[in-house]
């Protein structure tokens, strides 16, 4: 888990519904294991629970990044050379870009734009941010790659591009696909343009697994809630008492999954989608996974992306990495 990509709330649009009906589809017809798109946690109810997540003393994940940016703010913004704009992957509320838009602003007038597939989360992007002096912010509601597309279009002659991907949501992919996602990201910079890059490091295995799974049940209240949002957006029949949050650590993908169990055998039909479901007892449902890293590691992975690491800050509080790349 991490400060994923927020998703449109109940108002969600015809296209959007469509696409969260098929997606939902394919991921419970999945041959073997049935999967749920992590991405669809986010709705508005799910991302206030996961901003409760991010208060719980179990989960250090979010204070260690906004501990590194508030203390290295500075010296992230002094390795980048001539005019910047800011495109934030993900942004969600923006509370921990500040640090970086106030360090950034006190030499130039700033271009920000947080990209987030959930108008919400951009609202209240810029309800956190807008008033900031010498910060201009213009959102866009879209993926991450076509958003992304849509701020370089903006580029104006002469500027560098600094990409923000604060939340350490890359762990959310499976690794190859997040060295891909990286590809992807370098394919559509110029050289010389940067990526601040954040990655939860590898810890005691207890450790995480409490963080996933916190005695209050703040973390099991938001992975129910994509059968929930199922419910409410496509006329679902899930009955969340009978399912249970399952937390699992994969030592050989050195990852966390969440899983939602079937108490028991059940038939589910989800109306808006013309799909039914069946489960077994014991059968899960798979709707996240949070890879961990090393160091090392990571900087290694933007090489392979064709980017050149410039500066790597590490929390040993709660071990967190946030790594400076330029495109090469």
């Amino acid at each position: 888990m991490a400060s994923s990509p927020r998703m449109a709330g109940a108002s969600a649009t015809a296209p959007a519904l469509s696409e969260f009906s098929s997606d939902v589809v394919i991921g419970l017809r999945h041959p073997g294991q049935k999967e749920l798109p992590s991405k669809y946690l986010y709705d508005s109810l799910g991302s206030a629970l996961f901003d409760a997540i991010c208060l719980l003393p179990e989960y250090g994940l979010s204070r260690a990044g906004m501990r590194l940016l508030q203390k290295h703010a500075s010296e992230v913004i002094d390795c980048l050379p001539g005019p910047v704009m800011v495109a934030e992957l993900g942004s969600g509320s923006g509370e921990k870009t500040r640090h970086l838009l106030e360090a950034l602003a006190r030499r130039q007038r700033v271009n920000y734009y947080p990209i987030d597939i959930s108008g919400t989360a951009l609202y209240r992007c810029q309800q956190e941010l807008s008033q900031m002096e010498m910060v201009s912010l213009v959102g866009f509601e879209s993926a991450y790659l076509e958003g992304l597309h849509k701020v370089v279009a903006r580029r104006r002659e002469g500027e560098r591009l600094l990409v923000l991907f604060l939340g350490s949501t890359i762990g959310n992919f499976d690794r190859p696909a997040g060295e891909q996602f990286l590809r992807d990201v370098r394919g559509i910079l110029e050289v010389g343009d940067a990526l601040l890059l954040a990655t939860d490091l590898e810890k005691p295995i207890p450790v995480l697994k409490l963080a996933y799974d916190d005695p209050p049940g703040v973390t099991a209240a938001f992975n129910k809630n994509i059968l929930a949002r199922i419910n409410r957006e496509l006329d679902g029949e899930f009955d969340l008492g009978q399912f249970e949050h399952v937390v699992r650590y994969d030592e050989r993908e050195r990852r966390i999954e969440m899983h939602l169990q079937s108490k028991c055998w059940q038939r589910i039909a989800i109306r808006k989608a013309g799909f039914r479901l069946e489960l077994r007892k014991g059968e899960t449902i798979w709707t996240e996974s949070s890879h961990k890293y090393d160091p090392a590691e990571v900087r290694e992975m933007g090489a392979r992306s064709r980017f050149d690491c410039a500066g790597q800050w590490i929390d040993f509080e709660w071990p967190f990495a946030q790594t400076l790349f330029f495109a090469a």
